[in-house]
């Protein structure tokens, strides 16, 4: 059993709830299925040493949510945060002790304050479940602003993606000071998924000498 009495595996119905978003608007939801178990935990895995506040995006029907709380996140320092109206209906009755809010991944910062979640801290560490590799330029260029201004300086985005790169563009990287790693890669999940993490890049100034 997980937190509460939940069951931390993913259910039976969890495939064909998100089969049915995806239906009805595949250009914006990544896969035909939910996040498998292991590639939920080689994204867990990434979390900065003593995380304990974490921010999801793009929840689904709650298989990385499930396996953040069986991970020891607790659930008051948990947000998670779903567009689509029904999938937030099925994570917010999944998942009652955790903060689950319905809005836009580039209104993070808004609804994290207005929830409250930054009053005592930032966040450790956003894991993201949301398609950027299709995703505009500005688009992920704001995203990613919005998940960086929430997370501490040593705070990290973990992203998963089906592409064979860094879902993220160049020019968002640089326009971002970010710098990227490839953490992990999963056969085990339908389709193979690789798992990025994105942080703050380390300043590459000189400092200067002084004068004798």
């Amino acid at each position: 059993m997980g937190i509460g009495g939940r069951r931390t595996r993913e259910r039976p119905d969890d495939g064909w709830t998100f089969f049915r978003q995806w239906l009805k608007n595949p250009l914006a939801i990544a896969a035909v299925s939910p996040s498998s178990r292991e590639l939920a935990q080689k994204m867990l895995r990434e979390l900065p040493p003593g995380a304990d506040k974490v921010i999801e995006l793009g929840g689904g029907t709650g298989s990385v949510t499930r396996e953040t709380l069986a991970h020891g996140i607790a659930p008051d320092r948990l947000l998670v945060l779903e567009l689509n109206q029904e999938l937030h209906t099925h994570l917010a009755r999944e998942f009652p002790q955790a903060h689950v809010a319905c809005g836009d991944a580039r209104d993070l910062k808004l609804v994290a304050d207005r929830i409250g979640f930054l009053d005592d801290a930032p966040a450790d560490a956003v894991i993201s479940g949301l398609g950027l590799l299709s995703m505009s330029r500005p688009t992920q260029h704001a995203i990613l602003e919005a998940a960086f201004s929430v997370l501490a300086p040593q705070g990290r985005f973990i992203q998963f993606t089906y592409g064979p790169t860094n879902p993220v563009s160049r020019d968002v990287m640089r326009d971002l000071d970010l710098s990227s790693r490839r953490a992990s890669f999963t056969l085990w999940n339908m389709p193979p998924a690789t798992v990025y993490v994105l942080s703050r890049a380390k300043s590459r100034r000189v400092a200067p000498v002084r004068a004798r």
